[in-house]
């Protein structure tokens, strides 16, 4: 059984910093990709990063140069780390895991999801 925990959301103001944690369990977890999804009140479930098993990485326009995710493949753990935040970065923040090893920025490519972790940037 695939579970992905995700930690580290809360209350910053605008320019502050998070960083969330995701810990895997349930299969080889560096084998996978993983990516942050982020879904705000009313609107649709939108791709934030992803990263691939060789730590190759992708971005949306929206996060780049202010988002960074790693992972750690020993502790079975992705981050994501979130500095010059904005009130529009306000979502609950998801964990997702792909059951490929092919890049992918696509919602219905993730196979497994965790249960999120708001985060709320104040202006």
């Amino acid at each position: 059984q695939v579970q992905l925990v995700e930690s580290g959301g809360g209350l910053v103001q605008a320019g502050g910093s998070l960083r969330l944690s995701c810990l895997a369990s349930g299969r080889t977890f560096s084998r996978y990709v993983m990516g942050w999804f982020r879904q705000a009140p009313g609107k649709e479930r939108e791709f934030v990063a992803a990263i691939s098993w060789s730590t190759r990485t992708a971005y949306a326009d929206s996060v780049k140069g202010r988002f960074a995710i790693s992972r750690d493949n020993t502790k079975n753990t992705v981050y994501l780390q979130m500095n010059s935040l904005k009130p529009e970065d306000t979502a609950v923040y998801y964990c997702a895991s792909d059951s490929d090893r092919t890049m992918t920025t696509q919602r219905g490519d993730y196979d497994y999801w965790g249960q999120g972790t708001q985060v709320t940037v104040s202006s």
